[in-house]
């Protein structure tokens, strides 16, 4: 497979470093330029036929790759004359690709994924066009791409865009799997953007296209801040850690009564109210390196009390909260099932006995596949003995948290292995055994 590299941007923000004698792309990071990182974590992944596009000083590029040989890859280049955007090389590019599929990423970005899973998804799914999604910890100044319950994409929802609404945090992070084909989209060599003027075509056209969400590391380092905080990655270990290649670790988290207050069946979003302690433990869940998953029953759908549709709604404004305060969750998901009828008002399509209703663990084995997570290493948290039975069933070590229901439900005979009084110190404690 090639991958396709744009380093063509000026990099302004970056002027204290570049001081317009390089590119931004070569910026340095730990002693090297952040495109040998790219190129690095690219050859790991079998990936080594690359296109580097190419304009700003991009000779210097070229001195430095060459065709690529001394670095194991082999490279061409395509050099903008005048700046085409983000996507107006595509009609060029369209002669020097050699395969149906292609990877394409921004030049300012350090990452490391396990590519092989992106593609894989790209094709199961008959992707025409797949973007890597993910949670960071600004998404009120992020494009962010809204995804339907099978991850394929809606619509964009655009940085600029007047957000008095309650959004998931799917962050476009800036690289891409892309069918050939949409080259087709750029017939003539004409400024084009990527997402406005070529991927939002194609969904507005009913073309397949997907959002493939994952925990691992991209960020975006187009300014000396993240810079340093790339670099302090970098030195901690976090970003490889991230890679899916590698078992990832994670602390589940029940909502009602762990999270949010516990409010009945919680059927609205006025009704959802986190509980104070929730930013903070979350907060120190994203620092830690163990991914924080909600995993919750919601039988009010089964009951007829509100539509799934609402439970996302919830779910948008536990995301949006967060987001506000610079906290994400990895993941969040939700039985809507309750197996026991007899409710005048039930939804019957939702009366059944399933997989995912806690304490069985559907809802958490795929979540474990999907991320490549270690359940033996993992946690689960949660305030009654079901979470407790839960974490249990999927072989993980449990606590207790004393708000909400604190354990009184008494349903199962189980232990759990720490307690806290709220989530927050439950977090100290797991993160504390370390």
């Amino acid at each position: 497979m090639q991958a396709v590299i744009m380093a063509g941007g000026k990099g302004t923000r970056l002027a204290a470093l570049t001081k317009d004698e390089i590119p931004k792309p070569m910026v340095p990071v730990a002693g090297k330029p952040l495109l040998l990182w790219q190129v690095e974590r690219l050859k790991e992944n079998g990936i080594t036929d690359l296109i580097m596009v190419i304009g700003h000083l991009g000779e210097k590029i070229q001195e430095y790759f060459g065709d690529g040989s001394k670095f194991g890859v082999r490279i061409e280049y395509f050099v903008e004359e005048a700046p085409l955007g983000t996507a107006g090389s595509f009609y060029y590019l369209k002669n020097m690709l050699k395969e149906d599929t292609f990877l394409m990423m921004s030049g300012d970005l350090l990452f490391d994924i396990d590519f092989e899973r992106m593609v894989r998804f790209h094709k199961e799914k008959g992707s025409a066009a797949t973007l890597f999604v993910h949670p960071n910890g600004h998404p009120y100044d992020s494009d962010l791409l809204v995804l339907d319950a099978e991850e394929r994409a809606i619509r964009f929802d655009s940085k600029h865009n007047t957000r008095d609404y309650w959004y998931d945090n799917c962050v476009n992070a800036g690289i891409f799997v892309f069918d050939k084909k949409i080259c087709d989209r750029v017939p003539e060599p004409v400024k084009r953007n990527l997402e406005n003027d070529i991927i939002k075509g194609m969904i507005d056209d009913g073309e397949p296209v997907y959002g493939y969400r994952s925990p691992e590391y991209v960020k975006d380092v187009g300014t000396v801040d993240r810079i340093a905080q790339g670099l302090a990655d970098i030195e901690s270990g976090f970003i490889e850690a991230r890679c899916l290649k590698n078992k990832q670790k994670c602390i589940f988290l029940d909502r009602d009564g762990t999270i949010n207050k516990k409010n009945g069946f919680i059927a609205d979003e006025d009704a959802f109210e986190l509980e104070e302690c929730a930013l903070e433990a979350i907060k120190k869940i994203n620092k830690s390196g163990y991914l924080a998953v909600v995993i919750t029953n919601q039988p009010s759908v089964a009951r007829g009390l509100c539509e799934i549709e609402d439970i996302e709604r919830i779910h948008k404004k536990l995301s949006t909260l967060l987001g506000r305060e610079g906290v994400y969750v990895d993941d969040i998901q939700f039985c809507p099932h309750h197996p026991d009828k007899g409710f005048p008002e039930e939804n019957p399509l939702y009366k059944i006995v399933c997989d995912c209703r806690k304490p069985k663990t559907g809802m958490i084995d795929k979540v474990a596949a999907k991320y490549n997570i270690d359940l033996s290493k993992s946690w689960m948290i949660g305030d009654t003995t079901m979470d407790l039975q839960t974490g249990v069933n999927a072989g993980m070590r449990t606590a207790l948290v004393l708000t909400g229901d604190a354990g009184q439900d008494k349903k199962y005979n189980v232990q759990p292995d720490l307690v806290g009084k709220d989530l927050l110190e439950a977090v100290e404690l797991i993160l504390a055994a370390e």
